[in-house]
């Protein structure tokens, strides 16, 4: 049995031929470039042959083909054994160093009328047969093109390693920028903020835990500003009192104030030890300052009843809302819970006021009723002598807005 040539050299060799008989009987001319449709007819007639290899190996003395284990029948180029035109013009163009044995056996039976097998028993070719150290002669011609494959693959690997690096390079030099600017930024919006903490008395002092305890939580905060209120003829010894809830957050306090017309939110801030400054404004939805109000509490004193001064309003109409200096009075309720404002309920019109709910930690409930009332009403004389029309200081002395008893009909 002669030695039959393998690979690359016997498939190029052998579709040469089949290229060349193909033409010679049907007339057709393959045009051999790029385009495997130009391939697809001779493929066509090839699979033909391999389409009954699991019916014929014997017979035609190929290698064993199991059949296709699909039970439904189908058609070019789906069938198991098919051969496209891009497998002949892979082959053809000596792109193949394994063809594939099927097509292998498909050239031999096109061109001698038996398979591979057969034909090394018997060679009518003797260009497909090995000569005395061709096949030694192969292997390093292989070798050697295998090399120079694995030199282009390596020196393409080689630059896109190179392309890479570069471009991670410039991604490294870019977050390096980045990364310095925003440092800088930092330290720029760092030492700005603490210039305005400077300048502003911002956070002068860090409260204690006892501090920060005795501040946060529910107050009730007496104020006498209706009393200056000039549209109200009958202004005297009013007062009215808001619902506080005070919560810290991270050195400073926020707090909202509920009123018995309109809320006040706002912080506070310990300026040293007992002495709080507390800042607010009315509740707005576009976040607008308007009233914007100062206040200074004491807490070293221990009673119940705490005074604050403030530059306040009388929160009259318009032109009418004139600064005022006042003295408010803080009463601290409890801590914790949720604070819930009542509004457009059958409540709030019978007693023609604000209600607010506090829903205490201990699941009780108290409300508070705020609206403009006596200051008599509130049955404690150390109240009524706190915030009562001495409390109030105008901006301009002005005659017949603070009233007396001896001006009004009580």
């Amino acid at each position: 049995m002669e030695k039959i040539k393998k690979g690359k050299e016997e498939i190029v060799y052998l579709l040469k031929q089949v290229v060349e008989k193909y033409k010679s009987e049907t007339g057709i001319e393959i045009i051999q470039n790029t385009n495997r449709k130009n391939y697809e007819s001779l493929a066509i007639v090839l699979s033909e042959i391999t389409k009954e290899l699991p019916n014929s190996f014997e017979e035609l003395g190929t290698g064993a083909y199991p059949g296709d284990t699909n039970p439904n029948p189908k058609e070019y180029p789906y069938r198991k054994y098919d051969i496209t035109g891009g497998q002949i013009k892979d082959a053809l163009n000596g792109i193949v160093s394994h063809p594939r044995p099927f097509l292998v056996d498909a050239c031999y039976i096109y061109l001698f009328g038996k398979g591979r097998k057969r034909f090394g028993i018997d060679p009518t070719d003797i260009n497909l047969v090995e000569q005395a150290g061709q096949e030694k002669n192969e292997e390093i011609f292989i070798i050697e093109e295998e090399n120079i494959e694995l030199k282009k693959q390596l020196s393409l690997i080689n630059k896109q390693f190179t392309k890479k690096a570069s471009l991670l390079k410039m991604v490294l030099v870019a977050l390096l920028l980045l990364w310095l600017g925003t440092l800088v930024n930092y330290k720029e919006a760092k030492q700005n903020w603490a210039e305005v903490k400077n300048d502003m008395n911002i956070l002068p002092y860090q409260p204690t835990q006892m501090e920060i305890d005795s501040l946060e939580g529910v107050w009730l905060c007496y104020t006498g500003s209706p009393q200056a209120r000039i549209s109200d003829p009958n202004r005297f010894h009013k007062v009215v009192s808001n619902v506080v809830s005070i919560k810290y957050k991270d050195g400073y306090f926020t707090f909202n104030r509920y009123g018995a017309s309109f809320d006040h939110v706002g912080y506070m801030q310990f300026e040293s030890p007992g002495i709080v400054s507390i800042f607010s404004k009315i509740r707005k939805k576009d976040n607008v300052t308007e009233s914007p109000r100062h206040s200074l509490l004491d807490l070293n004193y221990n009673n119940a009843n705490l005074t604050a001064i403030s530059t306040s309003w009388n929160f009259d109409i318009g032109k009418k809302n004139k600064i005022i200096g006042i003295r408010e009075v803080y009463t601290k309720l409890g801590k914790g819970g949720e604070i819930e404002e009542v509004i457009n309920d059958i409540e709030n019109a019978s007693c023609a006021c604000k209600i607010i709910k506090w829903h205490k930690p201990d699941n009780t409930l108290r409300s508070f009723y705020l609206k403009n009332q006596i200051l008599d009403s509130l049955n404690s004389p150390e109240l009524s002598s706190l915030i009562d029309e001495r409390s109030i200081l105008l901006g301009r002395p002005q005659e017949g807005i603070l009233l007396s008893k001896d001006t009004t009909f009580y």
